[in-house]
């Protein structure tokens, strides 16, 4: 049975950056408010003019370049996000236009923050079962588009950005390097913690912004990121020690930390982006994965932990030898 390996990883960040200072400007919050409660510094915004499907594209460009390929070799496409461009066509049938691609498939997975946990495990899927070659994994938003700027609570959280990882098929066996496992959950009675209205299915005209119950989605992702972790590490025999880096969704730093202390991992080891691009969704683990790979930090034969919660509640964890 096939591996699936990382060939190549891209990241997208728009050129507009908003500060901390900047949203106090026209919110009722500060820099010191925002920074003591999220760790947050700052987070970039999209262009008037730029979709979701515009990030994707540049982050795939750059999984693509990096991994030495052509983008005609796409067997399928897989983008994860909540803040499509169209309620349909689906994002990733528009990327695969952009790309010029002309053959195989693309959907999208909807999954909020644990989107590209979810398309990931499915990629693997799909190679492993011999059917596919090469996949491209996207995982892109918008989330400045869907915020109450009113709103402090939640507008100083989010940020747009797109990543994206070019996987291909590895029948090596005496190379180990590729996703080990992956484990995805998602548990719908607490949808109603962490949720945005506008569907077009709703007869009552509601707002399309997002509505967050801040201490019950703290005390679950704790939980539920935890409990996912262990059940991963236990399955495939491997002891958290082991791990070369942990690659958490990006969410807020109190989060991660108390996370990071039940697990006892080692703070080091942890990859954290949050500071600089806030809470991107199902953008936020490639992001910071592909920014630790440029920098340097992870590198080849690493073992990385990536692992998300989101809206839902969904929430999963994947193994990977990078």
């Amino acid at each position: 049975m096939a591996n699936s390996v990382i060939g190549g990883v891209g990241i997208y960040l728009p050129e507009k950056i908003l500060s901390n200072d900047d949203v106090s400007r026209f919110v009722n919050t500060s820099d010191e408010w925002i920074f003591e409660r999220t760790g947050i510094k700052q987070r970039h915004v999209a262009a008037d003019s730029q979709l979701t499907s515009d990030l994707a594209l540049e982050a795939a460009q750059n999984a693509i370049n990096h991994a030495g390929i052509e983008s005609s070799e796409i067997d399928l496409i897989i983008v994860a996000t909540s803040t499509p461009d169209q309620v349909f066509p689906s994002t990733a049938v528009k990327l695969q236009d952009l790309l010029g691609v002309r053959s195989g498939a693309g959907f999208d997975i909807h999954a909020v923050c644990s989107g590209f946990i979810y398309a990931l495990s499915t990629a693997d899927n799909f190679i492993k079962s011999g059917n596919y070659d090469k996949i491209l994994v996207v995982g892109s938003e918008t989330y400045s588009r869907i915020l109450d700027w009113n709103d402090r609570t939640t507008c100083v959280l989010f940020g747009d950005a797109a990543g994206a990882f070019l996987l291909h098929s590895n029948n090596n066996t005496a190379d180990n390097s590729g996703i080990i496992d992956s484990i995805i959950r998602s548990d719908g009675q607490f949808r109603t913690k962490l949720f945005c209205d506008g569907g077009p299915s709703m007869i009552t005209k509601s707002n399309h912004y997002i509505n967050m119950d801040g201490k019950e989605v703290y005390k679950h992702a704790v939980e539920k990121q935890t409990a996912v972790v262990e059940e991963l590490l236990a399955r495939t025999k491997v002891d958290i020690n082991d791990i070369d880096w942990f690659v958490p969704h990006q969410a807020n730093l109190r989060i991660l930390d108390t996370t990071a202390k039940k697990l006892n991992l080692d703070k080091n080891k942890i990859i954290i982006t949050v500071d600089k691009h806030a809470n991107t969704s199902s953008a936020s683990i490639p992001v910071a994965m592909g920014t630790a790979i440029q920098d340097g930090r992870i590198k080849r034969g690493d073992l990385v932990l990536l692992e998300a919660f989101g809206a839902g509640f969904t929430w999963g964890a994947v193994l990977i030898r990078y």
